[in-house]
Order: C-alpha cells, then structure tokens, then sequence
C-alpha cells in the first residue's frame, strides 16, 4: 500500500558543515559604481583555535568576485595567515540535489498520491527515472510530482553562498575579522525631476540616487558610498534603472543627508546615516536639489545631411538629399553657482514638467544626461515643437567647372503660435568637400565648425521666414 507525504516540494534532513561559522556582520560598508558593481567592507568577529582553522564566511554575495576577495584580522594581522581560499556557490536546488543523489534512493509521490520509491538512474530533461527494489525501471515527468523526499543532505551542497578559508593563527579566542570584495549585481543611477517655470526662465531640480540591489544578499545599517565616474573595468556589468514618481520638495537638510567630495578623477558621494538594502529591491534618497535655476528653452530645425567626415568629393547633383526634419524644443541650464545650482550632476535621467493652469505638474520631455562637472552645461531635448514647421528644399545646382559646383537651397519656416515670436536654429552642414564658401545668403549666420554653419532668424507668430543660401565648392584638380 503506498504512504502519503507532506505537499513540499524538497522534504530533507539537513547535516551541518563540522568548520568554524563567522558570526553576522558586526559593520558592513558598501561602495557602489555606476557601472554595476559595488565594493563591499565587511566586519564580523568570529573564535580561532591556536594553530589551523577552516572557517566558513556565510552571506556573501551571489556575484562575489572570489579572485577579488581581500581577509585580515583586526586582531591580529600578523599572526593570522589564510593559507587557501575557496568559494562554495554549489547551492540547494531540484538539480543539485538530483545529480548528487545518482544511485541513491529518493522517494517522489505523483500528482495522483502514488509514491514511488527507487534507486534514482537519472534526474535529467524534466524526468525521474528510478529502479525499483523489484528491479522495475520507473519513468516519472517531474513537474507532475507532488514531492520528492531526500534522505539528507549531501555533502558540498550549501543553502547559501560561502567563503571558506583554511588559517592559521598565532593566538587562540575571538578575532574581529574584515574582508573586502567585489561584486555585481548592484548599480545606482541619477534620476533628476525638473520643474520649469511657467515664464520658461527658471526651474527646480531634484535629484534622487536610484539603487538597485540584485546581488543576492541583503545590507543591514551599511555606511553607503557612491561613486560617480567610468571606472575602467575588465569586464563591466550591465547598467540597470528603474523609474521613480515625480517629487518636487525641496529638502532643508539635504545637505547634511549627503556629503560630495573628489575621490581621484571621480565624484564621490556618502550617505551620512545606516542605510539598509534589501535583496532584489530598488531604493531611493535625495541627494542634490536647487530652486530657481536660470534656464532657457530654444527651437531646432535640422534637416541637412548628416555625416561623419569628409572622404571624397560629391559632384553628383543629388548629393546626400535633404533628410526629412522637425523643429525640436530643447531646455539648457548651467549646473554653476552663478546659475543657481552649483552642483555636479551624475549620469542620468532627466524628467521635465510644467505646471498646468491647476497647479498639476504635467511631463513635457524626458533623456538621459551624461556625467556633467559642475559650471558645465546641460542641453536636454525635450520633444518636437507641435506649432513650428519647417521645409528645406535645393533650389539649384551648378556645375560650374570641373573642379567647381555650386548648390543652392531654401529653407521654409512657419509660425503658427498665436501670440509668441521665436527664434529657430537652422544648422546647415555643407558636405560636398571641405573647401567651401558662402556665395550668397538673406540672412546673416555663423560659422559653427569647419563644415557647419548656423541660421538664426525670428520668426513672428502666424509668419512665415524663407532662408536662402548657394554655396560654392572648389574640388581638387586631381581626384
């Protein structure tokens, strides 16, 4: 007659491991980069015998760096000596525990309530297969198992990731021990909430440090640094951001929350109170904010051929053609004190709004900013511009020797905002050959870089400007 289990899925006797366990952190210290990766300081006190020790560091980190792992006592330093190191990551798991009991008998009760009991032949592609004590081979798909009973724990399996390190101390009784390590998973990120003014003159800024903690252990009361900067890393980790509500209150004491200050050619910012850090969580804390920062919006209307460097002449008429373009609206503000911030701006998010009629802040554009040093500017694109519209057209070209073309175009921009006059940016990129000149032009411009020129004309609302240009190329006598 068969006999019923509890319903769990893994039913195990446990054996503990015979080597010394250090004790839970009595301080820990987490670094974080913005690049995935975090440094972590850890303290705890655990007893050595005299002689040789196997002492087994538990809760570390699933993405530990073991070649990266740095152990001293503060006890003493000189007369502790690690001797050999090991990570043990074989963890408890239905695969584990399957390729490690080959050959031994497991109990597994079907989802009908039918036990079957065996020596286990395989545990492989979702299957069971068991010799029974009559020798009968017993086919069973796992994921139809109401539970699997194991009769113990075998050894080298452990239930979390653990260092272990084989010492030898020079006096016996209670070490405080430290260890260092790298390891990945965690990543923090700038997420920035602007408030622009209604006059689009000034604005309020928040920024908010956005961790993220996938590195399969939990932080308790850790002094929590933070370092802004592309650290140079063999191998880097992916970067992960999770978003964030919209929060405009200005904190009085932030500044007492957060201290900056240079580490080498990065920035380095630390949290001054404990701060806990849940595995697999994303947390929050302010760490820079202003209020009434000078700033400005302006328009863009781009639509010239877009390229990376002269190679060759372009004598052919159609050239790279007109690429098709819409007038974008971007904001510009300086990080400077002379501009009412004076703070650096780790990479980051940047979410703008505007406040409605009702007071509601509602979202005008959101991007991405990189590392940006204080006194530098930041130019965040915000979206495209609904009631400016914009046209370029070529008009003509000329060849007028074998070494000399000309080209013409005409530029179109309409208005249609009801009572606001704007200026649009019209950035012209001559392409055809590094030798040019501007022969003819309506309206004045300025020269940006050695293939670029720029346009700015006013354009009055419900009006429509035309821009028109030629430009003249000389090409070399040989090509």
């Amino acid at each position: 007659m068969p006999f019923r289990f509890l319903p769990l899925l893994l039913i195990l006797c446990f054996g503990g491991l015979s080597a010394v366990s250090a004790q839970d952190s009595d301080s820990i210290a987490v670094t974080i980069y913005n690049q995935g990766a975090a440094l972590i300081r850890d303290q705890r006190s655990l007893t050595l015998e005299r002689g040789m020790n196997t002492i087994d560091f538990r809760d570390v980190a699933a993405t530990i760096d073991p070649t990266s792992v740095a152990f001293r006592s503060l006890t003493d330093a000189e007369g502790t000596v690690v001797l050999e190191q090991n990570y043990i990551y074989d963890l408890v798991d239905m695969g584990a525990l399957l390729t490690r009991y080959l050959d031994e008998t497991v109990f597994i009760t079907a989802a009908d309530g039918t036990v079957y009991s065996g020596e286990l032949l395989s545990g492989r592609h979702g299957e069971a297969i068991l010799r029974t004590s009559a020798g009968e081979i017993v086919v069973l798909r796992l994921y139809d198992a109401r539970d699997i009973r194991f009769p113990a724990l075998p050894d080298g399996l452990i239930t979390r990731p653990t260092l272990q390190w084989l010492l030898r101390s020079a006096t016996g009784g209670e070490h405080q021990v430290e260890i260092t390590y790298l390891a990945g998973g965690m990543n923090w990120t700038a997420d920035y909430n602007l408030l622009l003014s209604a006059g689009e003159t000034s604005l309020e800024l928040v920024g908010w440090v956005t961790l993220d903690n996938q590195s399969g252990r939990a932080f308790d009361d850790a002094r929590l640094k933070l370092v802004a900067g592309d650290v140079h890393r063999i191998q880097p980790e992916p970067v992960i951001a999770e978003a964030r509500a919209i929060a405009f209150d200005m904190a009085e004491e932030q500044a007492e929350t957060v201290e900056q200050r240079e580490l080498f050619e990065y920035q380095l910012y630390e949290v001054a109170r404990p701060v806990s850090i849940k595995d697999n969580e994303t947390k929050q804390i302010e760490f820079v904010s202003g209020g009434d920062i000078a700033a400005a919006t302006f328009y863009v209307f781009d639509s010239s051929p877009s390229f990376s460097a002269y190679h060759s002449p372009i004598d052919y008429p159609e050239g790279f053609g007109s690429q098709p373009g819409d007038a974008l609206t971007y904001l510009e503000f300086n990080t400077g004190e002379e501009s009412g911030l004076g703070a650096d701006l780790p990479a980051g998010r940047i979410r703008v709004y505007q406040e409605d009629v009702d007071g509601a802040g509602l979202l005008i554009g959101e991007n991405r900013i990189d590392h940006t040093a204080q006194g530098e500017d930041v130019t965040i694109l915000l979206g495209k511009a609904f009631d400016l519209v914009g046209e370029r057209t070529q008009t003509d070209f000329e060849t007028v020797s074998r070494t000399v073309v000309r080209e013409s175009f005409e530029i179109r921009l309409r208005n249609r905002k009801d009572d606001e006059a704007v200026e649009i940016r019209v950035p012209e990129r001559l392409y055809r050959w590094s030798d040019w000149e501007i022969v003819e032009s309506s309206a004045p411009f300025e020269k940006l870089d050695a293939a670029t020129i720029e346009f700015r004309p006013t354009v009055a609302p419900g009006a429509e400007e035309a821009l028109t240009y030629t430009v003249q190329y000389r090409f070399p006598a040989r090509r």
